[in-house]
Order: C-alpha cells, then sequence, then structure tokens
C-alpha cells in the first residue's frame, strides 16, 4: 500500500479499521482479525460501494509470482472478515459477493489520517446514521442490502398509503363526527379539530418525500432526520385510523389494522436509511 496512506483510519458503522496498527475495532474494542484478511477488507474499504475483483485482490496482495492456492486463500479471508463484523453471505450488510466478478463493500464508509496513530473508542458515524436517535432503533449496519429501485418503491407506497389516510378523513368528516357522536367520545370536537389539522399539515409532508423519492433527492436523509421526531408522534396518533372506518369494519379488524401501523413509522425510517445508501 502507498506510504502516504500508511495512517488511514476508516470506519463505518460501530466498526473503526487502523491501517497503521492493523487493527480493527467495534465500538473501541479490538477484534482479532489476522494480517491477510485485514489487508482484504482496507481494499475493500478504499473503494465501498465499487467492485473489487478478485485478479485485483491476487495483484495486490499476493503478488504475480505467488504460487500458493489463491482462490481458497481469499475465500479464507473473506469468511473471516464476514466472522468478524458479523456478517452474512446470504444476506450481506458489508461484503458482498459479486459472482464471477469479486466483491464489493456496501456500508457508507469514512476515512482519515490519524498520525498519532490513536484509536478512538468511540467513532463518529458515517452520515447515513444521522436518523439514529436512539440504541432501541436499527442502525444502518444492521439493514441488509437491497436494490435502490425496490428502496424508493416501497418508500413512495408508504407515502401514497399516508396520503389515502389523510385525504379519505377530510372526504369523510360527516361520518367520523357521527362515530364520534355515537360512541360518545369524550373532547370529540378537540379530536377533530386535531384530525382535520394534523391531516391537512401531514398531506404537504408526504409530497415533499414523494418528490424527493421520485426525484431521487440526494439530501433526503437529512431533511428526513429532521422530519422524524415530529413524524413519529403523528404517525402513531394517525395508527389508530382504521377505527374510522368502524361502521364498515368490526373492532377487531380495526386493532388488527393498527397493530401494523405502529410499526410503519420505523419501517420508513430504515426504508430511509437504506436510501441514503448511494449506489
Amino acid at each position: 500500500m502507498p506510504g502516504d496512506n500508511a495512517a488511514r483510519v476508516f470506519r463505518f458503522g460501530v466498526f473503526e479499521a487502523n491501517e497503521a496498527a492493523g487493527e480493527l475495532r467495534k465500538h473501541g474494542v479490538r477484534i482479532k482479525l489476522h494480517s491477510q484478511p485485514f489487508k482484504v477488507l482496507l481494499l475493500l474499504l478504499e473503494r465501498p460501494m465499487g467492485i473489487v475483483t478478485r485478479e485485483e485482490m491476487r495483484q495486490r496482495l499476493w503478488g504475480t509470482e505467488t504460487f500458493v492456492d489463491f482462490d481458497h486463500g481469499l475465500n479464507t479471508a473473506v469468511n473471516k472478515i464476514r466472522e468478524a463484523l458479523g456478517d452474512s453471505a446470504a444476506v450481506p450488510r458489508y461484503v458482498e459477493t459479486i459472482s464471477g466478478k469479486g466483491y464489493r463493500f456496501l456500508a457508507p464508509v469514512t476515512a482519515d489520517s490519524d498520525p498519532g496513530n490513536h484509536i478512538s473508542p468511540a467513532p463518529e458515524p458515517p452520515a447515513a446514521t444521522e436518523l439514529s436517535t436512539g440504541t432501541f432503533l436499527t442502525t444502518p449496519d444492521e439493514l441488509p442490502a437491497a436494490s435502490r429501485m425496490l428502496v424508493r418503491t416501497l418508500l413512495l407506497l408508504v407515502q401514497m398509503m399516508y396520503l389515502a389516510f389523510y385525504i379519505g378523513a377530510l372526504a369523510n368528516l360527516a361520518e367520523i363526527d357521527e362515530i364520534f357522536l355515537e360512541t360518545r367520545l369524550p373532547y370529540s370536537g378537540a379530536v377533530m379539530s386535531i384530525l382535520v389539522t394534523t391531516a391537512a399539515v401531514l398531506i404537504p409532508v408526504r409530497l415533499f418525500i414523494v418528490v424527493a423519492v421520485a426525484l431521487d433527492f440526494q439530501n433526503l436523509p437529512s431533511k428526513f432526520s429532521r422530519l422524524f421526531p415530529v413524524l413519529l408522534i403523528l404517525d402513531l396518533v394517525w395508527a389508530v385510523s382504521p377505527f374510522l372506518l368502524i361502521h364498515h369494519i368490526n373492532t377487531g379488524l380495526a386493532l388488527g389494522l393498527s397493530a401494523p401501523l405502529v410499526y410503519l413509522p420505523f419501517a420508513q425510517r430504515s426504508l430511509v436509511l437504506m436510501y441514503s445508501r448511494r449506489a
């Protein structure tokens, strides 16, 4: 490897790879990884989202005059990397096998120089982790790889579903008011005001996300990260919207439909994190 890169430190998710020290750490704790697998990992970290061919790895790490079983050595090295990262070949989060070509590193990576050869015990996460608002929420390194088209399609479907809820409710205010009267809902006037206000506010928010996804807006993850805390509260309120259909469905079905709607805001957040992985 070039000498001027000897002090690079690569960070991805909760991991940190220090090139000069030859160490891989997770949350500041060193993970055992032998020299050759570590060198293979560095090659992949140099080119995140790009394909590193097997031939390139052979020339850079094993040399053209090497007579060892290269294929076996490389396969073993990649398996060791996946074991250290807690990754899987079947559902990769970090190292993806590109059949007939080589390998690709999937997670966002940041790199900087570390002249003091110091390993930070708590590395700064990459930009794609901006949406991580608590340890109980999914982090980018925990998410599987998926095609960008699939992620964008699912995001658009989620927004269209919410838009259908808001517009449907506003179109049937008289029926909803009747439901409130029949159930003798306390403060029904205030609840109706909340319903109308939140729907009116959320419609343009959803339209913004639709346009951003449709146009492949690069700054959507950072914008969404600022919206998420408020959007989460409003989405959880709207999770009870199936009960507005109580004239058409029974209480059990309404409750059953509300349960996945409670989870949906978190699923949407995961999709935005996956969206932040640039192809």
